[in-house]
């Protein structure tokens, strides 16, 4: 198993306090990579919130070939955040370039481009950077989306911390989703790394997706740009998050309705049994198979956990509202070491028909049930 670890933060913070409380779960996980995704960002950043910003890895040779895309394509360079590690790597770790961070401001003509038009270049822009970068190996990346910020490595995660200097102030986030384990089902790919993102939706989970294919399928079905890529089973969830709360147009809480509905029993006396029988038979190829306990991110800044029916991979989320400060972890070490200071008795660790979403404002863990009225909007 791997482990996951989240922290929502009203105020800008390190990754490395992520970081650090994935080295505390190290049982839990085997080291051998980490993932970061970062919204909600400080430092220089936090003043380019419109600005997409391109994350990933370069050698100098993509760092100029990705100039050159982006003028040719009227986007201008407004900020970088670069880091080109000169010691050695730790054990594991490739040597690679440039890890950076480059904000844009977008072509005058995309102004007059609706909110959706917009996303689904970004979006492109990404895939077509990614293609490019396959064909020679000088470009990996990441996301290309406003306040957004990933980061992927092979490598124990707190030894990447380190080499990467993730605790740089330029890098302070509000929302953080880390993951401390490289992809093992598949070949080591930083593209299999977990979080996945996608228009302003990050996810990552620990467990396993047996019902992968049919999912991947039924996404692919669907003609959305972005729905693609699949070097992980779990990269699926991401998308069925993107699908519930873009396309489906429903709040969060909802999620776990298409990943695991209820049965016809639970459902019998459910306010909204009609809309909810419907939505299980039109999405029914997006039902998952687990064991899975799932932990996301929505552009909004609310952060939620969600698990399947087997309930097999642990999952609790705890925080302090003086402090505004809420984390989401695999295990409760984890929620320990990142804040000491909170009140116990009001972790929730969430269970089948529950999904804990804590809000950008940091006050509460919000704990829903399938069995509650079902939210139509975000």
């Amino acid at each position: 198993m791997c482990r996951l670890f989240a922290l929502t933060s009203r105020d800008p913070v390190s990754p490395m306090l992520a970081i650090d409380a994935l080295n505390v779960m190290k049982e839990g996980h085997d080291g051998s990579g980490v993932g970061l995704y970062l919204s909600g960002l400080g430092g220089p950043f936090e003043k380019l919130k419109e600005c997409p910003i391109l994350s990933g890895i370069f050698t100098e040779a993509g760092l100029n070939r990705v100039s050159e895309y982006m003028s040719a394509r009227g986007f201008e360079a407004d900020y970088s955040a670069m880091y080109t590690p000169e010691g050695m790597p730790p054990v594991g770790t490739p040597r690679r370039g440039t890890y950076a961070a480059m904000a844009y401001k977008m072509p005058p003509e995309w102004n007059a481009l609706s909110k959706d038009e917009r996303g689904q270049r970004l979006v492109q822009v990404r895939l077509d950077l990614r293609a490019e970068g396959e064909k020679t190996g000088d470009i990996m990346v990441f996301s290309f989306w406003p306040d957004t910020i990933m980061i992927k490595e092979v490598g124990d995660p707190l030894a990447i911390g380190e080499y990467l200097q993730l605790g740089r102030e330029e890098l302070y986030a509000r929302h953080i989703l880390a993951q401390g384990r490289q992809n093992t089902n598949y070949a080591i790919n930083l593209y299999a790394c977990h979080p996945f993102f996608i228009e302003g939706v990050g996810t990552m989970t620990n467990g396993e997706n047996t019902a992968f294919i049919p999912i991947k399928e039924y996404l692919q079905s669907r003609g959305v740009t972005g729905y693609q890529g699949y070097q992980s089973d779990s990269e699926v969830f991401t998308h069925i998050a993107h699908f519930t709360t873009k396309k489906l147009g429903l709040d969060i809480s909802a999620y776990k309705h298409i990943i695991t509905p209820m049965n016809d029993d639970e459902m019998a006396d459910h306010p909204d049994r009609e809309l909810l029988s419907n939505l299980k038979k039109s999405c029914r190829k997006l039902i998952i198979d687990g064991p899975n306990c799932v932990i996301g991110c929505l552009d909004d800044g609310s952060m939620f956990m969600a698990q399947d029916r087997k309930k097999l991979r642990p999952g609790v989320v705890g925080g302090n509202p003086e402090i505004g400060m809420y984390a989401f972890s695999s295990e409760i070490c984890g929620l320990n070491a990142a804040i000491p200071e909170r009140d116990r008795s009001k972790d929730f660790q969430p269970m089948h028909l529950d999904t804990a979403i804590v809000r950008p404002d940091c006050r509460e863990v919000v704990q829903c049930s399938q069995k509650d009225q079902l939210a139509l909007q975000r």
